[in-house]
């Protein structure tokens, strides 16, 4: 049967694909062939999935002005808060839910990148 196997993509114009690129790449530490290139998760189990999530406002994409906001996996999310500090990326806010914890910065383009490690798996 056919059937969607995974998220391939965030497509999105920017002004300077080039600076944009090597931010996610000295920043983030993510680089590849086409652009900044990972696997969608590296974790085994019950937990890995992606998320396609609708709103009926932007007010959770705020501070940025775009109608929408990458989310990125992430196995320890306050050493990964330290080196974006130590890399100057401003940390916008950081919450532990409970069911995972999130951090959230702007790319030099002003899209919101949400960042996130999960604690276990939702019920």
């Amino acid at each position: 049967m056919a059937k969607i196997t995974g998220l391939g993509g965030i497509f999105y114009v920017v002004k300077d694909p080039k600076a944009t690129r090597e931010w996610y790449k000295e920043k983030l530490g993510i680089d590849g062939d086409y652009g900044p290139q990972l696997n969608w998760s590296e974790e085994t189990g019950d937990k890995p999935y992606s998320l396609i999530s609708h709103f009926d406002n932007n007010d959770y994409l705020k501070p940025s002005s775009e109608n929408f906001m990458i989310n990125l996996r992430v196995d320890d999310l306050n050493g990964f808060v330290e080196l974006l500090k130590s890399r100057e990326v401003e940390v916008l806010d950081s919450v532990d839910e409970g069911y995972g914890k999130f951090a959230w910065i702007m790319d030099p383009n002003g899209v919101k990148i949400e960042l996130w490690e999960q604690v276990e798996a939702p019920e």
